[in-house]
């Protein structure tokens, strides 16, 4: 089982864009009020809480909404346009891999991240 750590400043953002050069970071982006990212949300805890989430792997989540700065920058820094829900596989402080929507499902997330 692996866990997420909510990140809410740019401190924080910038100390896990930073870490990704040593593991690899997984940022999940997620809107409080939407029912299309809560059931991305639901797929992405139960990824986390299943045997095959990778403990290699550094899990952050942003709240959209309630961190707009943040989620901003992310964009920004690896070149990715926002979406919500979005999930991103950032390497070496650069974008790998990104899904949003629908698409963020445990078989997808199985399937690119271990």
């Amino acid at each position: 089982m692996s866990e997420y750590k909510e990140i809410q400043t740019l401190e924080e953002w910038n100390a896990a864009l930073e870490g990704s050069s040593t593991r690899p970071l997984v940022v999940f982006k997620h809107s409080t009020t939407c029912p299309v990212s809560a059931n991305a949300y639901h797929e992405f805890t139960s990824y986390l809480n299943s045997p095959d989430a990778s403990d290699e792997n550094d899990y952050v989540l942003v709240k959209v909404i309630e961190s707009r700065p943040v989620s901003n920058q992310i964009a920004e820094d690896i070149s990715v346009k926002h979406e919500s829900p979005q999930i991103i596989l950032i390497k070496d402080k650069a974008k790998y891999w990104t899904s949003s929507h629908w698409s963020i499902t445990q078989a997808h997330m199985k399937a690119v991240m271990n």
